[in-house]
């Protein structure tokens, strides 16, 4: 599937909760849950994403050209939301990666589920996916 559709489905999984926060935000949870696990020696500072209330580990690792994500949090939302990340961006090219217009974001309306802080956070793990992704580009094409 396409960066796009991935993330037209995940629009339809959040109309089916329609306007119910605490499902929501409880879905989101879930979807946390359902993260690989993630290696317990790489829960250390240099992995933590900046700007983050929560604490959120994320690593990279470049495989056939694509990106594979691994990430954990400290905290339930904050680990639902690095999974939908990582269920749009995970395991594609850098260049893919690093053009993705992140629509469903807004479409879903998570500013006005998470609030303010989280959404920060949430663009700090955007940003730090896509450096992650133009570092992997710059080795690849070296």
């Amino acid at each position: 599937m396409s960066i796009q559709e991935v993330q037209e489905e995940i629009i339809a999984e959040f109309e089916i909760l329609g306007d119910d926060r605490e499902s929501t935000i409880f879905y989101i949870m879930e979807l946390g849950g359902q993260l690989e696990g993630f290696p317990e020696e790489e829960q250390k500072e240099e992995n933590i994403i900046k700007g983050c209330q929560s604490k959120v580990w994320l690593i990279a690792e470049e495989n056939n050209g694509k990106i594979h994500y691994q990430a954990d949090s400290n905290t339930d939302i904050t680990k639902g939301l690095i999974s939908l990340l990582i269920r749009v961006l995970n395991d594609r090219s850098p260049e893919e990666i690093i053009q993705a217009d992140l629509n469903f974001i807004e479409k879903i309306g998570m500013g006005n589920i998470i609030g303010s802080q989280r959404s920060n956070g949430l663009a700090s793990m955007i940003k730090q996916m896509k450096l992650y992704a133009l570092a992997f580009q710059t080795k690849l094409n070296a």
